[in-house]
């Protein structure tokens, strides 16, 4: 059998960086991908995502310090500027279903400067925007885009540079783990590692089923929407900044970037899906969650236009919608990394903590919020919540 000192299991966003991280500290990395290497079913795809210091918990706010270090740090490998600031503002209306108070409390916690925006000011700055009356904003002025596919196959071209081996349209089947070195079962072949690190997403429970690990997961359909200004210069990046509506329903949206469009989405507005059959599942838009995208930005951003194309991605969720970044109890050869469908930003962040899972077993990172043995994962009485 084939032998390597650790196996990275999906390569989408996470799986990319693991194998990357990796490959740099002088591993010999196996990456298997289900599907093909840049692939449209999973969450990886699409040209934008956000990265900001504004969280819910200081524990988050904390984190994300990491990721813009460590995205800084992938910056100077790669030779290729990734992040372009635009600043971020949170909108809260009137009596919102997400607490403004623990984004305030959170950010001055870890001593992340913010300001608070009344509607007049808002519009001052920002005449795009049209708001209730009595929305207060929450301003960070490090809000920022970073690519989508484009860092995820700049991360696997730098994990092969690094000696990492990845291969595309190679399912896991299994995983065995009798205490020694663990055994990965592909089609016709077996595979033994030292340490298997699983970034499989919508598929991490096939993954773990080998080793008797079931997390209750729920993966959603959901649709990112591109609309068209007429003028699209009062879109840029130094004239609008990137916006989160902090209500339920959520949505968020950007910028013009790299096009002359603005993208905005609904946060986990999508229906649950089934994911044992990945290649059934529809890439069509949906007109009634379309609809009411563009039905709330024409009272957001009125000279925002028309939608001119829909997107889908799936999100992976936990009941709690936090993180997943831990060593499997019982199976410690065994790391596992899940996003809960906001780990993007922190994406060359999970990959080294991953790394250091899988070589020392221990992160100087603070993960201990994101463990698999967490009352939302164990306690079949956790009551789900999604909003963050």
């Amino acid at each position: 059998m084939e032998s390597y000192d650790v196996v990275v299991v999906g390569l989408g966003a996470l799986g990319s960086s693991a194998a990357m991280h990796l490959a740099r500290r002088g591993k010999r990395v196996l990456g298997l991908e289900r599907f093909e290497l840049g692939h449209r079913r999973g969450a990886s795809h699409d040209s934008s995502r956000i990265l900001r210091h504004s969280y819910h918990t200081p524990a988050y706010v904390r984190l994300t310090q990491e990721a813009y270090a460590d995205w800084a740090a992938l910056e100077r490998w790669s030779g290729e500027q990734l992040v372009t600031v635009t600043g971020g503002l949170d909108l809260f209306p009137p009596d919102p279903a997400i607490a403004m108070v623990d984004y305030t409390l959170s950010l001055t916690d870890v001593g992340i400067p913010f300001e608070l925006l009344d509607v007049a000011e808002i519009g001052r700055r920002w005449p795009q925007f049209s708001l209730p009356s009595g929305t207060v904003g929450l301003y960070q002025e490090r809000g920022a885009i970073v690519p989508a596919a484009r860092t995820t196959a700049l991360m696997q071209k730098l994990a092969v540079a690094a000696g990492a081996e990845l291969r595309g349209s190679t399912q896991v089947l299994a995983l065995s783990d009798s205490g020694g070195r663990v055994e990965v079962e592909l089609e016709g072949a077996r595979l033994t590692a030292d340490r298997v690190v699983v970034c499989a997403d919508a598929w991490t429970n096939e993954v773990l089923a080998g080793i008797d690990v079931r997390l209750p997961l729920e993966t959603t359909l959901e649709q990112a929407t591109y609309f068209a200004p007429s003028r699209p210069g009062s879109f840029a990046p130094h004239h609008l900044p990137l916006w989160i509506w902090m209500d339920d329903p959520s949505f968020y949206g950007f910028p013009c970037y790299g096009e002359p469009t603005v993208k905005a989405a609904q946060d986990c507005g999508g229906p649950v899906i089934d994911t044992s059959d990945p290649l059934s599942r529809t890439t069509d838009p949906d007109p009634e969650m379309l609809e009411r995208m563009a039905s709330f930005m024409r009272r957001l951003l009125p000279e925002s236009g028309d939608p001119v194309r829909s997107i889908r991605c799936q999100y992976t969720l936990t009941p709690d919608r936090d993180l997943v970044l831990a060593s499997v109890p019982g199976h410690e050869a065994v790391s596992v990394g899940l996003g809960a469908a906001h780990a993007f930003k922190f994406a060359p962040t999970f990959g080294r903590i991953l790394a250091d899972l899988a070589t020392s077993g221990t992160s100087i990172s603070d993960i201990s919020a994101f463990r698999l043995d967490r009352a939302a994962l164990t306690d079949p009485a956790y009551q789900t919540h999604w909003l963050v």
